[in-house]
């Protein structure tokens, strides 16, 4: 346990001290995220905390693998891959890509993933089809990450909230991989998170957000949840509920109103909240209160019998149908 804390307590220390340096030469360089009638920041804010993160995940859990020998195709596959999506995102930072292009990208990562044995083996379903889905799943949750970095501290919070949850999750499972991946990603958004957080003084960009999707949908495979029911296999629709609802919401009214969903518009459910009344502060605590009582759902949800996490599946998606309904009514 000591060793981990310590991969904790370096990623977080990297990121805390990476993050200015970063900052600073993203206003050398005249890197900034200028606002934009979809943009709601007042004025221009440094990018490059991507890097940040990226590095103060990558470095510490290279230097532990190669110093334990206990380097494996599926380390590789999750190091390989988010790198590639880190250097993607950033080129788009940097100079803006299609939507084509980022997604060919994301593509040959998960192909990397796939490649490395990083899959999903649900027992009952013919090899081609978990193929299927996990490819589906990478992307899918690499862009709701990317989705829901529309506020200051909301994307690297709920994505540390994530891994914390897998953290748990693998202790109980004794899941070397997935121990040490989450503790060195948890460091390394709660040391950029100071940063980030209302008013932020850097931005994460696409590097940042993309990294984070698909560093937690490679764990998110490599994790193994319970044997208490069959369906524990969904835990980690609730662990990332919060991005996958907006992915969902936003798709789904950008669709029904006839428009790109891959174009940005102000329809995210937290700028409808934010049309309500509420401070973007406390609209990303309302958040991170929300994404902490999905985890812990998903905890219980693997600790009692499969009727019981059904109904508790059924109850979370009644919820949301009811909150995005009335959100849907707001004017923006």
């Amino acid at each position: 346990m000591i060793k981990f804390i310590t991969i904790f307590g370096l990623s977080l220390l990297t990121a805390f001290f990476l993050t200015p340096v970063f900052q600073k030469l993203a206003v050398k360089k005249k890197i900034y995220d200028i606002p934009t009638s979809l943009k709601r920041h007042k004025n221009p804010i440094p990018y490059l905390g991507g890097l940040s993160i990226w590095l103060s995940f990558t470095v510490p859990v290279l230097l532990f693998i190669i110093l334990k020998d206990t380097l494996t195709m599926e380390t590789i596959g999750i190091i390989t891959g988010g790198t590639i999506v880190c250097g993607i995102g950033l080129i788009d930072d940097l100079k803006k890509l299609s939507s084509w292009v980022k997604l060919f990208g994301q593509s040959i990562a998960a192909c990397i993933l796939l490649v490395c044995d990083v899959k999903l083996k649900v027992i009952f379903f013919p090899s081609y089809l978990n193929t299927i889905l996990t490819f589906f799943w990478i992307i899918g949750i690499t862009n709701a990450f990317n989705i829901i970095d529309i506020m200051d501290g909301l994307s690297a919070g709920c994505a540390f909230i994530a891994s914390m949850t897998f953290f748990f999750i693998a202790l109980g499972t004794n899941q070397f991989l997935v121990i040490l991946t989450t503790a060195a990603l948890a460091g390394s958004c709660l040391g950029f998170l100071y940063y980030n957080k209302h008013p932020a003084k850097i931005f994460m960009g696409d590097a940042g957000s993309l990294f984070l999707g698909f560093t937690l949908a490679s764990i998110s495979i490599s994790s193994s949840y319970t044997a208490v029911n069959n369906i524990a296999l969904l835990s980690p629709l609730l662990i990332f509920g919060m991005p996958i609802y907006d992915t969902f919401y936003v798709s789904l009214l950008r669709t029904l109103h006839k428009k790109s969903p891959f174009k940005g518009s102000k329809d995210h459910f937290a700028i409808r909240l934010k049309a309500l009344g509420l401070k973007g502060s406390h609209i990303v605590l309302i958040v991170f209160l929300i994404q902490t009582a999905l985890c812990e759902a998903s905890y219980i949800a693997t600790n009692v019998n499969i009727y019981g996490a059904i109904f508790i599946y059924l109850l979370v998606i009644l919820i949301f149908i009811i909150f995005g309904k009335s959100l849907s009514k707001v004017e923006i």
